[in-house]
């Protein structure tokens, strides 16, 4: 295996293994087609491949929504390489004839069928399963049995797999109560039942296969100088294996996510629930252990999603649906009594705490004063006699508020718009009571109603305080990633690399630092924000620990950037302004092969230890590679769900990349630099 160095620059692609196109494989990216795509990279002076996740994620297409943190994507296997496929082809009409169809009516398209794929795979390994010794017995071949022997995980993922199977594909929070939790016994007993032992090392046996496949590509790899960098998502689907059979690390109660910002003033819910890091610890962080001494067996490096999170995550209450009433875990707080001391009695601290609606509010769309208490009075309690009512305690979220039916007291529109007011007073508040007698500032503290009520004394002693709570907090999260990071990356040969996109607390740079973990720097997002006109940062002061690229997976590719986001700053006569201009040395408004090979050129004078940018902006070095359409080339449009999304595919065979002669020239030229 090459031996990773931090101290060596490296210049490396991005790629989602489904999106690489063979001659022989159009279907889909599959583990095989890393071997030709590795001799292109050498060929090109490429160091290290990077993939998106390619974990098990079940019927979901997005690589980040993890079914499983160990299980390996079945959709990556070679059918025709899986052992006994030959025979079978050559003897069962019924089976040729499976695979012809699948292979015949899956040509090359911009975008791949992630569901069909999936469902023609596993029907086709099933046939193959039904052939094989372990099939035919119900018992495992010594080879598989000394497999499963090592892969403790696997028992688990079977049971879970084959659950979710019988109940056709629903969620676990869905199944019959006794099976949506089993403790590590129970599962150990499902999995040696005779009536269900054939299906479950059905699910052993493929991932057995996708094992051997990785490996042998990995081999392939590694042979041929190259590095591979996977990915670990931080969060797990809560209709994951891990969190229906370790419920313990988790916290179901809260979502992750992230608070509001400028283009996302309501912030972030993802839905994935977040890490109870206090159980972790006490079992000595086994779990991600395992997960990243499992992934070692395949790669060089790694990238830690969304890194934040292991300082600090922001915990949405399951409750509700946006991000807005979210808090940092973990976190510092105040109490009842400091808030007396600054002169708020309990009347006060009520206002701020708790949102305070008026009558008028729903009156505006009932155009009935009467009606507008009785839908009130459904969610509501009235202070006394004024026109001004609070959440009852029963309202635990603003999902309810939305669930709840006024029946005939308005029509469906009013209720929308109803419920819509109702949901923005929900949050409508200076201080959110995390628990009993523990405060924290609302993250929009500043937009509330009763913040606009304070006068500057009142405003300047709060924010005090919630600057000695911020400061506390820096603490509690320094701690937490330190011990975690300590814990989980010490005895892992894997390089770690962080995701630390938008990051802006103190400690994390200097921690990720303390512990070798590279950073990323974005090209377009390297910049002084803080200072007039928004310099761009030159590229020989970026951090040396860290990973430079051009475009992610989240983002537009440089054609659409170049085309259409960056800004015209040229006119900005600020002598702090570095325009775009200026950092690539191009002068052009149209983006041209050439403009390409500029952009590329000069990320590739960067201080950062690696230089990794996804394949698309490679290709944009030969114009024969552009597709009509710029924002088909990218990867993801976060916030959508769609068939788009996580199907991209690349606009050529592997073949023609190794035989492009021209375009290998021009990426030798940015590796050399």
């Amino acid at each position: 295996m090459p031996k990773l160095s931090t101290e060596k620059k490296i210049t490396g692609v991005v790629v989602p293994l489904g999106a690489l196109y063979t001659k022989e494989n159009p279907i889909i990216g599959e583990f095989a087609d890393l071997v030709p795509f590795a001799q292109f990279c050498k060929q090109s002076g490429l160091k290290l491949i990077q993939l998106l996740p390619i974990n098990d994620t079940g019927t979901q297409s997005s690589p980040y929504s993890g079914l499983s943190a160990f299980a390996l994507h079945p959709i990556y296997i070679r059918i025709s390489q899986v052992p006994g496929f030959d025979q079978l082809y050559a003897k069962d009409a019924k089976f040729k004839k499976q695979y012809d169809s699948f292979v015949s009516n899956h040509k090359y398209s911009l975008r791949y069928d992630y569901d069909n794929i999936l469902n023609k795979k596993i029907t086709l390994l099933q046939m193959l399963y039904e052939q094989t010794p372990t099939g035919t017995t119900g018992e495992p071949v010594e080879e598989l049995a000394k497999w499963i022997k090592k892969n403790s995980w696997i028992k688990t993922y079977a049971v879970y797999k084959n659950l979710k199977w019988k109940y056709m594909q629903a969620s676990w929070k869905s199944w019959l109560v006794e099976d949506q939790h089993k403790t590590a016994e129970e599962i150990a007993k499902l999995w040696d039942k005779k009536a269900f032992k054939k299906e479950h090392l059905f699910y052993a046996w493929t991932q057995f296969i996708a094992d051997q496949q990785f490996t042998q590509a990995v081999d392939a790899v590694h042979a041929e100088g190259i590095l591979l960098k996977g990915d670990m998502p931080i969060l797990m689907n809560e209709d994951s294996c891990d969190i229906w059979a370790f419920p313990e690390f988790f916290n179901q109660n809260l979502k992750a996510g992230s608070p509001a910002d400028g283009e996302n003033p309501t912030g972030q819910n993802w839905g994935f629930p977040t890490y109870n890091w206090k159980n972790l610890k006490d079992a000595d962080y086994v779990w991600w252990k395992d997960r990243l001494k499992t992934a070692s067996k395949y790669y060089d490096a790694y990238r830690l999603d969304h890194i934040l999170g292991f300082f600090r995550i922001w915990a949405i209450p399951a409750t509700d649906c946006n991000a807005l009433n979210g808090h940092t875990e973990p976190y510092a707080c105040f109490k009842k009594d400091d808030l007396y001391e600054l002169g708020f009695d309990d009347d006060r601290i009520r206002w701020l705490s708790k949102p305070h609606i008026p009558t008028g509010v729903v009156e505006e769309i009932t155009w009935n004063h009467e009606i507008a208490h009785k839908i009130l009075e459904i969610l509501c309690e009235r202070i006394g006699n004024e026109e001004l009512w609070l959440f009852k305690n029963s309202v635990k979220g603003s999902q309810q508020i939305w669930d709840t039916s006024f029946g005939e007291l308005c029509n469906q529109d009013g209720a929308f718009r109803i419920k819509q007011k109702l949901v923005e007073y929900w949050s409508n508040r200076t201080l959110l009571e995390v628990a009993k007698n523990k405060y924290i500032p609302l993250w929009t503290y500043g937009q509330s109603t009763s913040w606009g009520t304070l006068n500057e004394t009142e405003k300047s002693e709060l924010l005090k305080l919630f600057e000695a709570v911020n400061k506390k907090n820096e603490k509690l999260w320094k701690k937490q990633a330190n011990e975690i990071f300590t814990a989980i990356t010490s005895d892992i040969k894997m390089i770690p690399c962080g995701e630390d996109l938008g990051v802006g607390i103190e400690c994390v740079p200097k921690t990720m630092a303390q512990h070798n973990i590279l950073g990323l720097r974005v090209v377009r997002w390297c910049r002084k924000w803080e200072k007039e006109g928004q310099p761009y940062i030159p590229f020989e002061d970026y951090t040396p620990l860290s990973v430079t690229t051009t475009s992610v997976h989240d983002s537009t590719t440089i054609r659409s950037w170049w085309d259409g986001e960056k800004s015209s700053d040229s006119s900005h006569q600020s002598s702090e302004k570095l325009s775009v201009r200026e950092l690539i040395d191009e002068e052009s408004d149209a983006f041209t092969p050439e403009v390409a090979e500029k952009i590329l050129a000069a990320g590739a004078k960067s201080a950062s230890m690696w230089y990794v940018n996804p394949l698309q902006d490679y290709l944009y070095m030969n114009k024969k590679y552009w597709l009509e359409n710029a924002d088909d080339e990218r990867i993801n449009v976060p916030g959508s769900v769609n068939q788009f999304n996580w199907t991209y595919r690349i606009p050529c065979s592997v073949e023609a990349l190794n035989e492009d002669s021209d375009l290998i020239n021009k990426i030798k030229k940015i590796t050399e630099r």
